[in-house]
């Protein structure tokens, strides 16, 4: 939990907070599992982990409010919109437009443009 704070801040305390009761497991699993077991592993620095999290997440589409969250951990670790955007563009013929749209439409939301 440690770990995903240092990327995530104030919103763990605030998921953990705001969960139903009978639900808190969901969170509690997501931060032994996605960040004990794997985003500790040694290997990738965490910028690249974040980046393929964000890669993955835009690529298997309807996931907008993940997508919205590692945005923000991805700023957060020091990958920036245009990282980002390059990312989202390399993937456009792989995940399609309307993917790749709404990945677009979630950096913007997150990151307005000046």
């Amino acid at each position: 939990m440690a770990f995903q704070k240092s990327i995530f801040g104030e919103q763990i305390d605030k998921l953990y907070e705001t969960s139903p009761a009978g639900q808190l497991y969901i969170q509690q699993f997501l931060s032994a599992n996605c960040f004990g077991d794997y985003q500790t592993r040694p290997t990738l620095d965490v910028k690249m982990r974040e980046l393929l999290t964000y890669s993955i997440l835009i690529s298997l589409g309807g996931c907008e409010p993940q997508v919205k969250g590692h945005i923000q951990g991805n700023i957060n670790v020091g990958n920036d919109k245009a990282t980002l955007l390059s990312v989202t563009t390399q993937l456009l013929p792989y995940i399609g437009y309307p993917r790749t749209l709404n990945a677009i439409a979630c950096l913007n939301e997150i990151i307005p443009e000046n």
